[in-house]
């Protein structure tokens, strides 16, 4: 045996002895220093694959840390990469950094987390092999490494499908985000787009708003839309009990999708289905494009216990994932479908909190490819995070306002990677509503959410806070 080599093992002994921790003999996490700095520890680590080059870095303290400058490096102290000003993680939070840049992870290497000054050792973590295709702490900040699942950014999957209810991931604080007394009770689902928010009220009605100047949103009072439009079914009967809004690639000028889980017009009877409609025009009403009522493919639910969020999500991740397709057993392949969206809507059903995949076609046909249990008692929003690759499952006040996130593992099917509290500064609303910034809007490390509060609380129905991007 070499010098050398007795010297390392000497010091992964020493290490092990510490921290009480390892895996295969070789995996070692430094001693923690004094807090605040030593709340923020090595989380994840992905060596190989479409995220190679990956250090993930986890809050496990009770306030939030300013790790603006601090270093990342392998094994070898001339690579460094410096994290970027104004980068805050808060308690319970994670943000993962491409190091590839700067320096490769190898399958004999070692990550280690620097102050500012390049020479205070927070954390360190070696392997001994490539991930397969995580290395990953089990329980997220505190736990030995072991291979897991990539969970970049979220909770970290230990083989308990990652349902233990953390902190929320980004600020406590939350404000309101429209003038008082504008939308009333029923505000339901929202999509952002850009610079337009798509709202949902349960009353049959589509809004448009645009920002207001002061953080928030307000109507648009172009085109017809200051007090929103009225919906119809196709042929311009019935009002659907409009519940979730959202677009597909090609954005709202191709067309705006809600979801509906009855007829007001026949309010004890279920019509689950998915409606397109036109925005173009300025007229005061919509009346659908295109229906597919979905009922009779979904189990019973109550008329007023149905759909109440949709999502789309592109082929182009799905195939790149590889989605299972539940209609099939075999890998999802878009051109068995011939013209559709391009892509899948999932839905989120209230009275059961089951997410539903679908192949919605041009020619009005429809196939069910995935049913998901999202693991709550009711879903109320879906939305789906292409920055972060992530679908999100909210339920609101009847599950204490918690989040889901989920993603497809390696099975290929959805499966939930954590449990988010609702923030600390918001009370336990009525929030039916949910959605994110885009990446564009990101700013010193955290972007802007939104939630719609179906009881309109003290005269506001929406409601802003921030997530880590």
């Amino acid at each position: 045996m070499t010098a050398s080599r007795t010297r390392r093992l000497c010091r992964d002994f020493a290490l092990l002895l510490v921290t009480g921790s390892a895996l295969a003999g070789s995996l070692a996490a430094s001693p923690a220093h004094a807090a605040p700095a030593g709340d923020i520890r090595i989380n994840e680590v992905v060596t190989t694959g479409d995220v190679e080059d990956s250090i993930e870095l986890y809050n496990k303290g009770a306030a939030a840390v300013d790790i603006s400058g601090w270093i990342l490096k392998d094994d070898k102290d001339g690579s460094k990469y410096k994290i970027a000003s104004g980068t805050t993680l808060t308690a319970g939070a994670s943000r993962a950094f491409d190091v590839h840049g700067a320096f490769g992870l190898g399958s004999d290497d070692r990550a280690r987390l620097y102050l500012a000054d390049g020479k205070t050792l927070v954390d360190s973590f070696s392997w001994s092999k490539h991930s397969a295709p995580s290395w990953s702490r089990c329980p997220d900040g505190t736990g030995a490494f072991k291979a897991a699942k990539v969970t970049l950014g979220a909770a970290n999957d230990c083989g308990g499908g990652g349902t233990t209810p953390v902190a929320w991931p980004g600020s406590g604080k939350v404000t309101t985000a429209d003038p008082a007394d504008v939308f009333g009770e029923d505000l339901s689902g929202l999509y952002q787009e850009g610079g337009v928010m798509w709202a949902a009220q349960n009353n049959g009605r589509l809004w448009r708003l645009v920002r207001n100047g002061s953080g928030g949103w307000a109507p648009d009072t172009g085109g017809g839309w200051a007090s929103g439009k009225s919906l119809r079914f196709p042929g311009g009967s019935g009002h659907p009990d409009s519940e979730g809004v959202t677009v597909a690639g090609g954005g709202s000028a191709t067309g705006v999708f809600v979801a509906s889980e009855r007829n007001g017009d026949a309010s004890g009877t279920s019509r689950l289905s998915v409606l397109k409609y036109d925005v173009s025009g300025t007229g005061s009403t919509l009346t659908a494009a295109k229906e597919w009522n979905l009922t009779s493919d979904l189990p019973s639910v109550g008329s007023n216990l149905g759909f109440e969020g949709i999502t789309w999500v592109p082929d182009t991740y799905l195939t790149g994932a590889a989605f299972k397709d539940a209609a099939t057993g075999a890998a999802y392949d878009p051109a068995r479908y011939g013209a559709h969206s391009g892509g899948v809507f999932f839905t989120g059903v209230e009275g059961t909190g089951m997410i539903y995949g679908y192949v919605l076609q041009d020619s009005g046909a429809f196939t069910r490819v995935a049913s998901v249990d999202s693991g709550m008692s009711g879903v109320m929003e879906l939305q789906w995070e292409p920055q972060a690759a992530r679908l999100w499952a909210v339920c609101d006040d009847t599950c204490d306002g918690r989040h889901s996130t989920l993603r497809i593992g390696t099975s290929g099917v959805f499966t939930t990677t954590a449990v988010y509290n609702r923030p600390t500064g918001m009370p336990n609303y009525n929030n039916e509503g949910f959605t994110l910034a885009g990446a564009d809007e990101c700013t010193a490390g955290s972007k802007s959410v939104y939630w719609s509060d179906d009881s309109n609380d003290d005269g506001h129905a929406l409601r802003k806070g921030t997530i880590t991007c």
